[in-house]
């Protein structure tokens, strides 16, 4: 049995990291999603806890014939002891998945296996662009799963969003 690592924000869980579990789900026979920035919620970078993007990612992946473990990891502030934290907060993994350059490289030098897969639609797959449609009520809900749609509506996820977006300046 192989089980494989992705670590993302996942601000909001996007067609682009669906599109991503989709290719590692032919690799491997389990996953573990680790929800980066675990800690950060309420902004506009990170407008959503843990406990929601779980939810996100839960529920986007129900009907897929892969076992999938989301897993909140909290920022760490120090890049030489990364990897171990997050090995220390999630189940045991033989791969892990990442195009982000730091990432790939504090797992090799950890003696971690990566892997990288071609993104999907990068230029518009992309957290900030799927947020910035959110608070300009642009079109977000054809960039992510049906799930995440009913998600960020049941938790006012787009009011929350605008609301921290915001500013407290009168203009001048």
């Amino acid at each position: 049995m192989t089980r494989g690592f992705y670590i993302g924000r996942f601000q909001p869980f996007h067609n682009g990291h669906l599109n991503m579990v989709e290719q590692i789900a032919g690799d491997v026979d389990e996953l573990v999603l680790g929800i980066g920035s675990a800690g950060d919620s309420h902004t506009t970078r990170n407008p959503f806890t843990a406990g929601e993007r779980i939810m996100m990612i839960t529920k986007a992946l129900v009907d897929y014939d892969l076992v999938t473990y989301a897993v909140p990891i909290e920022d760490l502030e120090r890049n030489s002891v990364w990897v171990s934290h997050v090995q220390s907060m999630s189940p045991d993994f033989d791969v892990a998945y990442s195009n982000n350059p730091l990432v790939i490289q504090l797992f090799r030098e950890a003696g971690v296996e990566v892997r990288q897969s071609p993104m999907f639609n990068r230029e518009v797959l992309e957290g900030t662009e799927v947020r910035e449609r959110m608070i300009e009520d642009g079109d977000w809900q054809s960039l992510v799963p049906g799930a995440v749609v009913e998600v960020v509506d049941e938790i006012g996820g787009i009011e929350r969003l605008q609301m921290v977006s915001g500013t407290d300046s009168n203009g001048n």
